[in-house]
């Protein structure tokens, strides 16, 4: 007896390499004690959000009892909210936004959700640069898109233009890019992105539907070394940012996002309103207040990257140690490196003996490769590496 639909069937059958693993890692945990696990698997922010979110929560407490408190707030978000954050996203994005250019959302999850389903037709596709996030394919597929995987140039993870403008074609509808990105780290530098908005721009002219280039940045404020990452919007009118608190401000758990509209966007307004509609009717109706008024007093704070950054440092030795090939990431919180032996699935299963958890590369559209994230205790990394050089051992045939 059919109870979900095919395409759901298809997407639990194929479900999430990092779920998987980390629900393989509960298990693990259950048996040998979690001090014992050396879990890599799950992104999930541990630094602790900035000191003044404490202040701001006992601030909030003393607020509920007014009249719509904590009720629905406008579909788009909170008059207050959408202001500030737009101050300080038109100095980030060097381009005259407003709050009438902002849609507050569920996290950046929510945000590319509600994009898709105001400007995708069946059949749309949205092309975007392996590795990419696991879950970019089941947002557009929702509404009829195709997901299609445009490669990037290893060791690097540098986006590949010429397959890009090769891709393109009379149902392609965006171009999204993930910068910092997730799997790889790597920060998408100016002129590649400069040369990206130039391309989308001969592209649109004379189409009737344009193509739009749409930045995912929930990383945007975790980058090392100086690296900067480049604004979007003065690359070519028809631009999106969608963006998040979740690891900036460490506020997963709140799910606030938001969706900015390039000013100079032919039909902007157009846009925002469709975006407040889709927000409203698939069910999100407002981005959760309290979190709203969090990043409202947080808007230009942010977590403490010291603390990712000398982490990312004690994996790259750690990895180095056990002769396991990377890229050094830029930004965001992971590794993927290239795997021994070219099998990922295979040497996950090996570090798994190392009660290491990983995840294979093919579950971001790269097979060979596997994920690492760095958002745990660096004592945590540094007692793993033994595990990796052994497991890497094994792979070799040592």
């Amino acid at each position: 007896m059919d109870v979900v639909t095919r395409q759901i069937r298809s997407e639990m059958e194929g479900a999430s390499w990092i779920r998987r693993m980390f629900d393989a890692g509960l298990e693990l945990k259950q048996r040998i004690g979690a001090d014992q696990v050396f879990d890599f698997s799950l992104g999930n922010p541990d630094v602790p959000p900035p000191a003044a979110a404490a202040a701001a929560l006992r601030d909030l407490a003393g607020k509920v009892t007014a009249p719509m408190g904590l009720g629905y707030c406008p579909n788009a978000g909170l008059p207050s909210v959408r202001a500030a954050l737009a101050r300080r996203l038109a100095a980030e994005q060097q381009a005259p936004v407003e709050a009438r250019h902002l849609v507050l959302t569920c996290g950046a999850a929510g945000g590319l959700v509600t994009f898709f389903r105001a400007v995708l037709e069946p059949g749309d596709e949205v092309l975007c640069f392996a590795p990419y996030f696991v879950e970019y394919g089941a947002y557009a597929g929702h509404f009829g898109g195709v997901l299609r995987a445009v490669p990037s140039i290893v060791p690097d993870f540098t986006p590949d233009l010429a397959a890009l403008e090769a891709a393109i074609g009379p149902r392609t509808r965006v171009v999204l890019v993930n910068s910092p990105n997730n799997p790889t780290g790597r920060i998408y530098d100016a002129a590649t992105m400069q040369a990206l908005g130039a391309l989308l721009s001969r592209v649109n002219q004379g189409r009737e539907r344009p193509v739009f280039l749409v930045s995912d940045e929930p990383y945007r404020r975790l980058a090392y070394g100086g690296a900067a990452v480049p604004a979007i919007l003065p690359l070519t009118p028809f631009s999106l940012v969608v963006g998040s608190f979740s690891k900036s401000l460490s506020l997963a758990g709140e799910r606030v996002g938001y969706l900015l509209v390039n000013p100079a966007m032919p039909d902007a307004q157009v846009l925002v309103d469709a975006l407040t509609l889709t927000n409203r009717t698939l069910g999100f109706v407002n981005a959760p207040v309290v979190g709203q008024r969090l990043v409202e007093a947080l808007v230009d704070e942010s977590v403490d990257v010291g603390v990712y950054d000398r982490r990312r440092r004690a994996m790259a030795e750690a990895l180095t140690g056990a002769g396991i090939p990377f890229h050094l990431p830029e930004g965001a919180f992971y590794f993927f490196p290239e795997v021994p032996g070219g099998d990922d699935q295979a040497f996950v299963r090996l570090l798994l003996e190392e009660n290491i958890l990983a995840v294979p590369g093919r579950g971001f559209g790269m097979p060979g490769y596997m994920r690492l994230t760095f958002c745990v205790d660096e004592q945590v990394i540094r007692r793993a590496a033994p595990g990796f050089a052994r497991a890497a051992r094994k792979a070799r045939g040592g």
